[in-house]
C-alpha cells in the first residue's frame, strides 16, 4: 500500500511516551476528598474541582521519558495519518450526499497506556474508539499484533482497523451507538451481546464502504483486499475464543465471528453506501 505524497490528517493527537496520567494530576481518591473538602470550607465550587480532575483525566498525562519513535514507527504513524484523511474525504461526502454534517474524529496515538473520555485504558485492548470525546485511540504496536499474533500481515489490514474505529464515529453521529449502548442493563446480557454484535458487524459494514471509495485513488495494491479480510478473519469472535478457550461460547460474541466480520466488510466494499448496512433488522449475519 503507496501513501507517498498523500495529504494527511491534522486530526492526529500525538500522546506516545506519555503515561496515562494519576486522577486529577496526581490526587488520589482521598487527594480529591480532602480538596473537595478544602473548596466547600473556602466557599467555592465542588464542581470546579470536578472539573478539573475530569480534565486531568482526559487531557493531561505526564511525559515518563523523553520518546524517541523508531524510523518505521514514524512510517506506520505517517500511514494511519494518510489512512484518517482518506476517512475524512469518504465520510464527508457520503455524510453531504444525505444532507448530513460530518465531524471529523480526532485520532490519538499513544504507547501503552491511555486516558480518555471513557476512562484510562491500556494497550492491551487494542485499538479502540471513545463516544464520549470523539477520538479513536491507537498504540502503533498493534501493527505488530496484527503480523505476529493474529498472523494478518500487511498495511491495509492495518488500514481497515483505523476504517472500523472510525466506522464506530459514523455510528455515533448516525445515533446508532447511543441506542445500543442505552440497552445496557435494560435487557438480559445475552440480549446486549447480540445488538453490541450486530453494532460490530456494521462498524465493519462500513470500514468496507470505505475501502470501496478509496479502491480507484491509486495505492490499493495487489493483496490489500485479502489483508483486510485476513484481518477480519483473524479478530472474530470465535476464533479468539478457540484460541483462548479451546471452545467456543456463542451467546457471548460481541464481535461476530470470523465469517460474519468478512462478509459484512467484503459487502460493504461491493455496495459502497450508508443504506446497504444494516445489520440490526437483517435476519441472516
Amino acid at each position: 500500500m503507496d501513501v507517498k505524497g498523500r495529504r494527511k490528517s491534522s486530526n492526529v493527537e500525538d500522546r506516545r511516551g506519555m503515561s496515562a496520567g494519576k486522577i486529577g494530576g496526581g490526587l488520589g481518591g482521598i487527594g480529591i476528598i480532602i480538596a473537595l473538602i478544602f473548596t466547600l470550607l473556602n466557599g467555592g465550587d465542588a464542581g470546579d474541582v470536578l472539573d478539573d480532575v475530569s480534565k486531568s483525566i482526559t487531557e493531561n498525562g505526564s511525559q515518563t521519558e523523553e520518546y524517541t519513535p523508531t524510523a518505521q514507527e514514524e512510517e506506520l504513524a505517517e500511514f494511519v495519518s494518510v489512512v484518517l484523511a482518506d476517512t475524512e474525504d469518504v465520510w464527508q461526502q457520503l455524510f453531504e450526499e444525505e444532507g448530513l454534517d460530518y465531524q471529523n474524529p480526532t485520532l490519538v496515538l499513544f504507547t501503552e497506556s491511555v486516558s480518555s473520555g471513557c476512562g484510562s485504558q491500556s494497550a492491551a485492548v487494542g485499538p479502540f474508539y471513545c463516544p464520549a470525546d470523539h477520538k479513536l485511540y491507537v498504540d502503533l504496536s498493534f501493527y505488530e499484533e496484527l503480523r505476529d499474533r493474529f498472523q494478518a500481515p500487511g498495511d491495509f489490514a492495518m488500514a481497515y482497523v483505523i476504517a472500523h474505529e472510525v466506522g464506530h464515529h459514523v455510528q455515533t453521529l448516525l445515533g446508532y451507538s447511543q441506542k445500543v449502548h442505552g440497552l445496557n442493563g435494560k435487557v438480559s446480557q445475552a440480549q446486549y451481546n447480540e445488538q453490541t454484535k450486530r453494532l460490530e458487524l456494521q462498524a465493519d459494514y462500513l470500514a468496507g464502504v470505505w475501502a470501496h471509495h478509496v479502491k480507484n485513488e491509486g495505492y490499493l495494491e495487489a493483496g490489500d483486499f485479502e489483508e483486510a479480510l485476513t484481518a477480519a478473519n483473524a479478530i472474530g469472535d470465535d476464533t479468539l475464543q478457540m484460541e483462548a478457550r479451546g471452545y467456543v461460547v456463542p451467546e457471548s460474541f460481541t464481535h461476530g465471528t470470523s465469517e460474519q466480520r468478512m462478509r459484512w466488510f467484503k459487502k460493504g466494499y461491493e455496495n459502497g453506501t450508508l443504506q446497504g448496512g444494516d445489520t440490526f433488522n437483517a435476519r441472516n449475519l
